[in-house]
């Protein structure tokens, strides 16, 4: 097992949580989300209320995730799989009142992300309380045959759930072990790789998470919470320049990024006083001028070209940032499985052991 100091836990980060579960009743009479939404003058902790246990929506809330958002992807899920129905194979083959334990294993060397993700799809189809034992934290590099999650409840419910837990366990396991591959070059630099918003759909908060299990770090979560100036908002505005200025003027306090392409944009950029610079397609020696030519005076991220074999120039070209969409849109899943214990052979062997006890006394 790794070290912690080798093994950093994901940075949790101050997300707004938004009740997208809170019941139609909460809207007021004059219109608006209701008290329990993000976006309310008097926004009611008491919204985020959900069916999950309150000690894995604690876990969840501590990671900086919504147990609410948590919560309705994991009924999603599951409402998905079995559509209106049951799970046919399961129901005829296992009895009702049959009990299991299975390991949620690691199939392959990664990063895990998700675990409690995982626990809280379980707890919307188990249909009694079920015992969790958890081996490793999200975050934590992990070997193949290593368990990260021993559940044991009725198997019904473990098989209906199963294939809805490892998707989403799998998918961020796979982002954070892609993401940790970005860390793992950069280290010793100031660079830090960055996600984008190039996420599946109802599944960004958790794909950021992931990034962040990874040793990566969050850009902006919505089109609302931070401005990037691109390349068809400076042709509406009619210039670099103005683009940044409109919006500087419509959103003072927000953080505004602008894309550039060309040096000549770097100086036009500077001069009106912008605080981030996407430089976009630049080589590596390109950008190691944009960097002598900004001297500190705004922050800079590389994006586009950028390959895990480039990173290295990137980031010893003096960037802050590398902004990399494959995190959250290309990464493969990484490989884990639920294996059932057999209840006989492990009495069996307890049995075993029992008589070579018996018989070394």
């Amino acid at each position: 097992m790794s070290t912690p100091e080798e093994n950093p836990r994901p940075t949790p980060v101050d997300v707004p949580l938004i009740s997208v579960g809170a019941p139609a009743s909460s809207a007021p009479a004059e219109g608006g989300c209701g008290d329990g939404c993000g976006c309310s003058d008097g926004f009611d902790p008491d919204a985020l209320e959900c069916g999950l246990d309150p000690a894995l929506a604690l876990l969840l809330a501590e990671a900086g995730l919504d147990p609410v958002q948590v919560e309705d992807v994991a009924h999603v899920a599951i409402e998905e799989d079995l559509d209106g129905g049951v799970d046919v194979t399961t129901v005829a083959t296992v009895p009702e009142d049959a009990v299991v334990t299975g390991d949620f294993t690691a199939r392959e060397a990664g990063v895990v992300a998700g675990l409690r993700v995982a626990e809280a799809v379980l707890s919307i189809v188990c249909t009694e309380e079920f015992e969790v034992e958890r081996h490793v934290e999200d975050g934590d590099r992990i070997v193949p045959g290593q368990k990260l999650l021993t559940v044991t409840t009725r198997t019904r419910d473990l098989l209906t759930g199963e294939r809805s837990a490892l998707n989403l366990l799998c998918r961020l396991s796979g982002i954070a072990t892609a993401t940790r591959a970005w860390a793992d070059v950069l280290e010793g630099s100031k660079a830090e790789v960055r996600d984008t918003r190039k996420t599946t759909a109802g599944l960004r908060a958790l794909e950021k998470y992931a990034v962040r299990c990874g040793g990566g770090v969050n850009h902006r979560m919505s089109l609302s919470d931070a401005a990037l100036v691109k390349d068809n908002h400076v042709i509406a505005a009619g210039g670099v320049a103005e683009a940044f200025k409109r919006v500087r003027a419509e959103f003072p306090e927000l953080p505004i990024e602008v894309e550039v392409d060309t040096l000549d944009q770097v100086r036009e950029v500077l001069d009106a006083g912008v605080d981030l610079i996407l430089l976009d397609n630049f080589t590596p020696a390109e950008t190691a001028e944009a960097v002598a030519l900004v001297a500190g005076r705004a922050i800079l991220e590389s994006s586009g070209r950028l390959t895990l074999d480039s990173a290295r120039a990137y980031a010893d070209a003096g960037v802050d940032y590398l902004a990399v969409g494959a995190l959250t849109h290309s990464s493969p899943i990484l490989d884990i499985g639920l294996d059932f214990r057999d209840a006989e052979a492990e009495a069996d062997a307890a049995t075993d052991t029992t008589a070579t006890d018996g018989a070394d006394a």
